[in-house]
């Protein structure tokens, strides 16, 4: 009888122990949505990401840019000469975890705004600028960390630098700075 007891007890242990033994809600889920909260709190822009995990090691991500709120605040303009943009990007992961740590990407932007071509000085008026509405295509890549608690909340950290291809009214040169915070579910 204490044999039996002492098997039961056992058992029930090991069965316990299993059903504490769940993986993280961070290494089983596949989707991510997360806000740019450096651009929303810094500059009133609308930066919102979702991301599809393929694999351990990679992921897809989409990425829309809206300048929506402060739209004549010069910072806004001195810090991106675009109004809008959807970026496509494929990441991968250096770290033995799921989807997390340290990783590159490489991205392909289309992106529309306005972007200064002259300037001059008139004597009546001061600095006089030109600008020219301009749409494009850039191809970049990038560096970057995420971080992913066990319930799911990301922190997601990057940076990235690119070429705008077909446009000569266009920057040359876009650039991509992001904080991001998000959910994986």
């Amino acid at each position: 009888m204490k044999k039996k007891i002492l098997l039961l007890f056992l058992l029930s242990g090991s069965l316990a122990f299993a059903q504490d033994n769940t993986p993280d809600k961070r290494d089983i889920t596949q989707n991510e949505i997360s806000i740019g909260a450096l651009n929303l709190v810094a500059f009133g822009v609308l930066d919102i990401t979702y991301e599809r995990i393929i694999d351990k090691n990679s992921s897809w991500a989409l990425e829309g840019f809206l300048q929506a709120l402060n739209r004549d605040n010069e910072d806004i303009s001195e810090a991106y000469e675009k109004d809008f943009s959807f970026t496509g990007k494929y990441k991968y992961f250096f770290s033995d975890s799921y989807a997390r740590g340290f990783y590159v990407n490489g991205f392909s932007m289309i992106s529309h705004g306005e972007y200064e071509t002259d300037s001059y000085y008139d004597e009546t008026v001061g600095n006089v600028y030109e600008y020219d509405s301009y749409t494009d295509f850039a191809l970049g890549f990038g560096v970057g960390g995420k971080f992913v608690a066990k319930g799911g909340f990301l922190l997601d950290l990057s940076a990235g630098i690119g070429r705008n291809l077909f446009n000569s009214n266009a920057p040359t040169i876009v650039g991509q700075f992001n904080v991001n915070v998000g959910f994986r579910f």
